[in-house]
């Protein structure tokens, strides 16, 4: 597997879900989560599928079970607040999971790049 090409290939699902769109005149961006958010718990559930389809992703590129633990928690809370209606839709503009957690990766195997090799 292609680290890199894998890594851009979750950044960009990650931006379709969260940040994609946005309000002309404004800084505010949304993706597909918020969209399909807008229909209570189904358009949540739905959009549950690849938020863990990422953290699975995450889990095959060799990210520790302490990250994988936070992306969960993270997707967790979308799902949760997010099912909540109207409240949960303002929450979705906001908290962007998926980048939350793609940036989790990035920092992961950045951090894990940066460590000297062990010594054989």
């Amino acid at each position: 597997m292609d680290r890199h090409r894998e890594i851009e290939r979750l950044d960009a699902i990650a931006h379709w879900l969260d940040s994609r769109f946005h309000v002309p005149g404004t800084n505010i961006r949304f993706g597909l989560d918020s969209i399909l958010g807008l229909a209570p718990f189904v358009g949540d559930a739905a959009m549950a599928l690849p938020a863990v389809y990422l953290i699975a992703r995450a889990h095959l590129l060799g990210v520790p079970k302490t990250v994988i633990a936070r992306m969960m928690m993270n997707t967790g809370i979308d799902f949760v607040i997010g099912a909540i209606p109207i409240v949960g839709d303002l929450f979705d503009l906001s908290f962007k999971a998926n980048r939350r957690n793609i940036a989790l990766l990035q920092r992961h195997l950045r951090t894990a790049a940066a460590r000297p090799a062990p010594n054989a």
